[in-house]
């Protein structure tokens, strides 16, 4: 599989502060990648470094093959890091001439780039008049007019009410299922969890995991259970292998599965053993769950 950016064990230090430590993951072309974590994981640090505008203190990346200056790849690169910075008292569309004069690229390009983030009929209404939505819709148009290898997002729905987060989130599967590689950064579990089919999540600079989300939340479940002899329940797990870890909150008791189990079967084994349940429900783990037990073991 081509990669389109590889990083190795890149680190960035602000004084005392470590913001990015020895971090190394590859990007292949054709994915959706989400680089997950808290406010002040190093999502932003690390996304600015690839694109050149934080200096690394350790560790290197290269775009593509390698054989590409940083420079050059990123003319093959759309980004969006930071608030969209247009001209208020201009037209959407005379925003975007400018960026395709600065950018060298053909001004038929802008239309068909305002159709992709909905934006075509109201490109000759001035950006002042842009709810926070359109503008943010307005600066992914702007990203894609050199037709990227590769869009950067950082927090691409961060402010923006459901219907926004709504849209933007269709236009990125939108340009995505068109073939064009998406890394965006968000600390949304919601987001990454609809919108990506990688991810890496970071804490504190720190790579916790790295692979695919289906992969991630591919675990094999756990149960929610009752019963009025609780401390009889919570031995039977300890005692079982089948079962990797408990959790207890009031009066229910949550185990996850370390191998596929139903929940007739693990009924039957409880009450042969002379428990009895009041409550079994049984779930598949989701993203969140995934999340919090990462950050909760680190």
């Amino acid at each position: 599989m081509d990669s389109i950016l590889t990083i190795n064990n890149l680190t960035k230090k602000f004084g005392s502060l470590t913001a990015v430590k020895n971090l190394s993951f590859t990007i292949n072309k054709g994915n959706v990648y989400g680089i997950l974590g808290p406010n002040g994981s190093g999502k932003s640090t690390t996304l600015g470094m690839v694109l050149n505008v934080v200096n690394k203190t350790e560790g290197n990346f290269y775009w593509f093959d390698g054989n590409t200056s940083t420079h050059n790849a990123l003319k093959k690169v759309g980004a969006i890091i930071e608030r969209p910075n247009f001209y208020p008292y201009m037209t959407a569309y005379q925003n975007l001439k400018l960026v395709c004069k600065i950018k060298e690229v053909d001004f038929n390009k802008i239309d068909e780039k305002l159709e992709v983030v909905g934006l075509l009929d109201r490109k000759n209404h001035k950006f002042k008049t842009y709810s926070l939505g359109m503008k943010q819709r307005l600066a992914i148009a702007s990203a894609l007019l050199n037709d990227p290898e590769i869009l950067i997002l950082d927090e691409p729905t961060n402010g923006l009410d459901p219907q926004g987060i709504h849209q933007i989130r269709g236009i990125i599967k939108q340009i995505a299922a068109k073939g064009t590689t998406i890394l965006l950064a968000s600390h949304l579990l919601d987001e990454v969890e609809k919108v990506c089919s990688h991810v890496l999540v970071l804490r504190k600079g720190e790579k916790l995991y790295s692979g695919r989300v289906d992969e991630m939340i591919s675990s094999h479940g756990f149960f929610e259970l009752k019963c009025n002899n609780q401390d009889n329940l919570i031995t039977f797990i300890e005692n079982n292998t089948a079962f990797r870890k408990i959790k207890i909150e009031g009066d229910i008791i949550t185990a996850f599965l370390n191998e596929p189990m139903k929940s007739d079967d693990f009924n039957k084994q409880l009450f042969e053993a002379g428990i009895i349940l009041t409550h079994l429900v049984q779930r598949k783990e989701s993203l969140e769950e995934q999340f919090l037990q990462l950050t909760d073991n680190n």
